[in-house]
Formats: C-alpha cells, sequence, structure tokens
C-alpha cells in the first residue's frame, strides 16, 4: 500500500482496526493537528496501538452547527464506544462520538509491511502544537465568554463539503458499508417521503398523518414524528426542576405530553425537542448524567445552561427523522426535567425498563 492510498482504506461497517502510533498520526497533520480540517484531539491519543471496532462510516453527518440539510466527510468513520471525554476542553459534558480519519488507522489484518507509514500526508505536527491548536484566545469584544475551543465539533464546516438530502450516492455508501441494512434504508426513504407530502401544504396532510398513525398503531410502531408544539411563539414555556441524579429510574412522558410543554417550533427554554426523541417516549430508563456546560459549536465558547440537561442510558439519536438520513454521530439527546417523571423501583418498573432496553437495541 502506497502512502497516498492511506487516506482511502474504505473500511466497513464491523471491521477491525488498529490505531497507528503517535508518531505515525502526528505526520499525517498540519501545524494546527488537522488532517483535511479535521482536528486529531487530545484525547485520542490514548488509544494509540489498541485494536479497536468500526461501527460505521462518517460519509455523511448532521450539521449542528448550522443547520443546513448535512454534511459529507471523505475517509472517515466511528469507532464502537469512543466518545470526547471533554477534559481538553474545559469540561465539555456534549459527549460527542469521535469521528477518525482512516489515515490514523489500519486494517488488523493486514502485516506491517503492508501499512506504509503516513509521513508525506501532512506537514507534521508537534505534540505540543497539537494542543495549543485546541484553545484560541477570546476575542477582543468577548473576553468575558472566555477562550475559545477548537475541537471536530466547532471544525464540522471546514471538515466537510455540503451535501444533498437526496444524494442517492451516499444512499448507496449506507448499504454497501453496511451502515445500514436495506429494510432500515428503505423504511428510513419511506417515511422521509411521506413526510415531504404530508407537510407540502396541498391539502392532504390531515389525511395522511391519520392514516399513518393508524397504520403503525395496528403494527405497534412509532406514530407520526412531525408535529408542532401547543405553546404559542411568543409565549413562556413551562419547568420543572426534579434534580434526578444518575442511576435514577424514570419514565419519560408521552409525545402529547411534552408537546404541551414546547413552543410551536418544538422549544422549551431556548431547547429544541427533536423528533428522534419521539420513539423513546413513553418508556422507562436510567438518568445516564446531567449535563451543565456544553461548548457552543459556532463559537467555541463553553457556556453554563441554565437549565440542566438530562442524558438517559441507552438513548442515542439514530439518524432516522433528521436531515440528514442515517447521521452516524450517534449524540446524546437532551431531556429536560420537565419531559421525565421518575418512578420507584418496583418489580413492574424493572420489567418495564428491560423490556423498554431490549427494544431499542
Amino acid at each position: 500500500m502506497g502512502v497516498g492510498d492511506l487516506q482511502k482504506l474504505g473500511l466497513m461497517a464491523g471491521e477491525w482496526v488498529d490505531v497507528r502510533s503517535k508518531d505515525e498520526i502526528l505526520a499525517t497533520l498540519d501545524k494546527n493537528g488537522r488532517l483535511d480540517e479535521l482536528p486529531f484531539m487530545p484525547q485520542m491519543f490514548q488509544y494509540c496501538g489498541q485494536r479497536l471496532r468500526v461501527i460505521k462510516r462518517a460519509h455523511r453527518l448532521c450539521d449542528t452547527q448550522f443547520a443546513t440539510e448535512g454534511r459529507a466527510m471523505n475517509d472517515a468513520v466511528v469507532i464502537e464506544g469512543l466518545r470526547c471525554d471533554g477534559q481538553n476542553y474545559g469540561g465539555c459534558e456534549m459527549g460527542c462520538v469521535l469521528i477518525w480519519k482512516e489515515a490514523w488507522l489500519k486494517r488488523s489484518s493486514e502485516s506491517a509491511a503492508m501499512t506504509a507509514t503516513p509521513a508525506a500526508l501532512g506537514t507534521g505536527c508537534t505534540e505540543a502544537e497539537l494542543q495549543a491548536a485546541t484553545v484560541l484566545p477570546p476575542l477582543p469584544d468577548a473576553i468575558a465568554l472566555g477562550p475559545r475551543y477548537v475541537c471536530q465539533a466547532t471544525q464540522l464546516t471546514p471538515a466537510t463539503q455540503p451535501l444533498s438530502f437526496w444524494s442517492i450516492p451516499h444512499f448507496v455508501e449506507d448499504f454497501k458499508s453496511g451502515n445500514e441494512p436495506i429494510g432500515k434504508l428503505v423504511s428510513g426513504i419511506f417515511v422521509a417521503v411521506y413526510y415531504n407530502l404530508a407537510e407540502s401544504g396541498l391539502g392532504f396532510g390531515s389525511v395522511m398523518r391519520w392514516a399513518y398513525d393508524k397504520v403503525q398503531g395496528f403494527r405497534g410502531k412509532t406514530l407520526y414524528v412531525h408535529r408542532k408544539g401547543h405553546l404559542p411563539l411568543n409565549g413562556k414555556t413551562p419547568t420543572l426542576e426534579l434534580n434526578l441524579r444518575p442511576g435514577e429510574l424514570v419514565r419519560t412522558k408521552s409525545h402529547n405530553e411534552i408537546l404541551d410543554t414546547v413552543n410551536y417550533n418544538l422549544v422549551n427554554r431556548g431547547m429544541g425537542f427533536h423528533p428522534e426523541l419521539v420513539p423513546y417516549c413513553g418508556r422507562v430508563f436510567r438518568v445516564k448524567f446531567r449535563v451543565t456546560k456544553i461548548i457552543n459549536e459556532k463559537t467555541g465558547h463553553l457556556i453554563e445552561l441554565k437549565n440542566p440537561c438530562i442524558v438517559l442510558e441507552g438513548v442515542n439519536c439514530r439518524g432516522r427523522f433528521g436531515r440528514p438520513l442515517f447521521c452516524p454521530k450517534n449524540s446524546y439527546p437532551y431531556w429536560r426535567e420537565i419531559w421525565l417523571e421518575r418512578v420507584e423501583e418496583t418489580p413492574q418498573t424493572l420489567a418495564e425498563f428491560e423490556l423498554d432496553c431490549q427494544q431499542i437495541t
């Protein structure tokens, strides 16, 4: 394998890879610690030399910076179970999935003779330069906001290209790479087409939504997820403080109950309720952790949340109802405490919890 081929391994979901050595990875980076504008973050060094499993290709990503239809990335994958711990970024608690360029990896099945050293891929970077590139000084007119952090989330736009929602080659790659089985691809595309027709304003949206709910209800599946909130845009939305702690058992409220707490645009006190959360409504989960500070992906500033959010164990964004479809970032959805209710650990609720956990895996 030549050096130029190291960025194009064509890794598939489920493949085992070895993370390259620190020196090999540093050789692929520019002086800002980036490859194709994607930062290699300092905490990723701890995985050097480890054998890990690719969970999905990262060729299609949702745009959480500017809410475009999506972004396309080349030669990158997501590794099973690896998330940012925020330690180099002011203690950010977003828990983003780490994205790995294929140049930082090598197939576990290939011998050392088959995996060339990537010395010519970048200008080269030292570990000190990489560490320094994670923090920028405050802007003159925003000193009070503190330093600006640079991570994979803040660099999403320069590290990617615009992606049309209906990009056929990316759907094909979803299937060929093993990211998604054909059944889920067909189902996801059908729901997207159905939604666009129902919300087209042609006069048959209410009938389509009614029919969808009838069929899905009969099948025991998730009802129509794209509904508007019940509160006016200019009014205050309610809040509730449960002071939930990790490990506690909670039940998520029904979709309709949550719509009673958000405005027409599905926002409660600055945080949106996303359609991806709907399949988790009315189920029992454990609290994973509370989120109190995150990085503003547009500015890089670390912000303290006025109203803490809750992350639930086993609850991840699956990319079934967003734009784009089938984003592999597996982000943690945030829950307001008013969307949850504490439940006691009785044999009945524990049985419900076990069943719900089985149904979402």
